[in-house]
């Protein structure tokens, strides 16, 4: 249970957060929107183009090689070539690759499930490594049992150290300045994910099995140190290695439409990609807290260290030409330091024009509101009795509501105005947000509510609410992006985003602190909810700031880019 939709949006919300929050600006919810609903993608989005494509949200332009000539071979073995249907290689004539009925189905059903892309050894590995970014929250569960039983930090510890765990996704861009300038061993993407596997392989397995290193007589703040160390290299890793995949993704994307692929294909890569992250954390979220029942944190985090081992594996099936190789075939240099001196350049330019930073203080004051996410957390487990098992089901439940806020959000509110939007669900969120005290001061169940049915319909409905919140945020940070500059400035206005977050878990653990709130001592927990949710309403005081960007609904943004591109929408 959270306190507003500042942090309801959900497992899918952290997902979409942490996955499209790198990716083009101008594609950002087609990979969520065709997931949801697949067939919409060529019917709402036929403006994808192949110049709207820019690598992970920083690659600068003159990184990428030239690809003009693309020999026959390399073409047939492209991921984005379509299936060929039975009938057209009939008609071919050749009678060895006319399919059975049998194959049809077969081929049916990857189309299916792959959304029309071959899965070559390529793209199953691209698709791994999402689907763990997302799977990795089974150790979710475990992280706060382990700070909150075995090392026994309080509420407002807890919530500061949860905190500082999500700085490396404050940094992404400079993930991106990294792989794109730095080769390891010649390689830009393929170096980096093993590194990135390595890392969270090593940082998992020493919290299941380093602690025993550890002296017998080492003192509380050590332990918790090497353990904070360890969670924070981790969550590097996964920061790090959806960086370099988002960068493989949309460098895919670019290449398909290069050879002018069918642009449907591209959209379907990145809903295929959010899809296999989705999946992930769907399947993660209940054994997150029903492996807790019956083992161990530690056991966890040891079940957990296989998976950015599959990563650094799948990673050597991802197909990738050393950059000395391609700089030398296409007669460049490899010098990569001066674009990303102007990308930085560009990249001040566009932050110092007030249309564009007062819309990220306003998102940043928006995000930045203070939570009560830790006292509510010792709340549930030691007032009211729940266990690690029932959070896994909350966890579960929220997820799945947060896709119904996103199917939600695009049948009815994407024709609304942005600003709309942010405005009525921050007033909406209010009033619910404070039902929770009807669970701090257990009159639900005077009411004949029983605590675990409060909890699980008060996160539903905050979670659905989250979502519809969450998006609407991602499309005016798209806007915001001038020509030019907006991979590098998107990359920079969600990382802002996410340090946002990080300031309001830091504020909340301030005022838990302040107040008294312990693990023992919950008589100022309504108060701190109420400050939580009553906060979220002050930066409407500056929506003036959205005036102009914030007054178009996303279908009159795609509506306008149509019209510019001189695409005719279809029905």
């Amino acid at each position: 249970m959270r306190a507003s939709t500042r942090s309801r949006s959900g497992l899918i919300a952290s997902v979409v957060g942490y996955h499209v929050l790198s990716s083009n600006p101008n594609n950002l919810l087609r990979g969520v929107s065709s997931f949801a609903f697949p067939s919409t993608l060529t019917r709402n989005y036929p403006q994808y183009t192949a110049n709207r494509v820019s690598l992970h949200g920083i690659r600068p332009q003159t990184f990428i090689p030239s690809d003009t000539d693309i020999e026959d071979d390399h073409l047939a073995s492209s991921p984005f070539v379509s299936l060929e249907s039975n009938d057209q290689q009939f008609a071919n004539g050749d009678n060895n690759t006319v399919c059975s009925q049998h194959d049809e189905s077969d081929n049916s059903l990857l189309r299916t499930i792959f959304l029309g892309i071959e899965p070559t050894p390529d793209i199953l590995a691209i698709t791994a490594i999402y689907f763990v970014e997302g799977a990795l929250g089974l150790a979710r569960l475990a992280q706060t049992f382990l700070l909150k039983d075995e090392l026994h930090l309080g509420p407002a510890e807890l919530s500061a150290t949860l905190g500082i765990l999500t700085l490396p996704w404050t940094i992404k861009p400079l993930y991106g300045f990294l792989s794109d300038g730095f080769p390891i061993f010649g390689y830009r993407r393929r170096s980096y994910l093993v590194l990135a596997g390595g890392v969270g392989f090593l940082s998992y397995a020493f919290l299941a099995w380093g602690t025993s290193l550890i002296p017998e007589g080492a003192s509380q703040n050590s332990i918790l140190t090497a353990t904070i160390a360890s969670f924070l290299l981790s969550s590097a890793s996964i920061a790090f290695s959806d960086v370099v995949a988002d960068g493989i993704v949309v460098q895919k994307t670019r290449e398909a439409a290069t050879r002018g692929d069918d642009p449907a294909i591209a959209g379907g890569l990145q809903s295929l990609c959010w899809g296999s992250a989705a999946i992930g954390a769907l399947i993660s979220a209940y054994f997150s807290g029903s492996l807790l029942e019956s083992m161990s944190p530690s056991d966890v985090f040891g079940i957990a260290s296989i998976l950015p081992l599959l990563v650094g594996a799948m990673s050597l099936l991802i197909e990738e030409e050393p950059v000395n190789d391609a700089a030398t075939a296409n007669g460049e240099t490899t010098n990569t330091i001066s674009p990303i001196k102007q990308q930085i350049s560009s990249l001040w330019s566009a932050l110092s024009q007030p249309t564009i930073y007062k819309p990220i203080l306003f998102l940043f004051l928006w995000k930045a509101t203070p939570t009560s996410d830790g006292a509510m957390l010792y709340f549930l487990t030691d007032d009211i009795g729940f266990g690690p098992e029932f959070l896994g089901r909350v966890r579960l439940i929220t997820a799945a509501s947060s896709l119904l806020g996103v199917w939600l959000y695009q049948q009815y509110l994407r024709r609304v105005p942005i600003k709309d939007v942010l405005l009525w669900t921050s007033v909406i969120s209010v009033p619910l947000g404070l039902t929770q005290l009807l669970l701090i001061s257990h009159y639900n169940r005077v009411l004949g509510i029983p605590d675990g049915a409060f909890v699980f319909g008060d996160d539903v409905v905050l979670s659905i609410l989250g979502e519809m919140a969450f998006l609407p945020t991602l499309v005016l940070a798209a806007r915001l992006c001038p020509p030019g500059v907006e991979a590098v400035l998107f990359a920079t206005l969600m990382s802002i985003y996410n340090g946002a977050g990080t300031v309001g878990t830091e504020v909340g653990a301030g005022l838990t602190k302040l107040l008294g709130v312990t693990e023992t001592d919950f008589s100022n927990l309504a108060l701190l909810t109420v400050i939580c949710n009553v906060s979220s309403l002050i930066p409407l005081v500056f929506i003036g700031w959205l005036d102009g960007v914030g007054n178009e609904s996303q279908e009159e943004i795609e509506a306008r880019e149509n019209d510019a591109n001189g695409v005719v929408g279809k029905d």
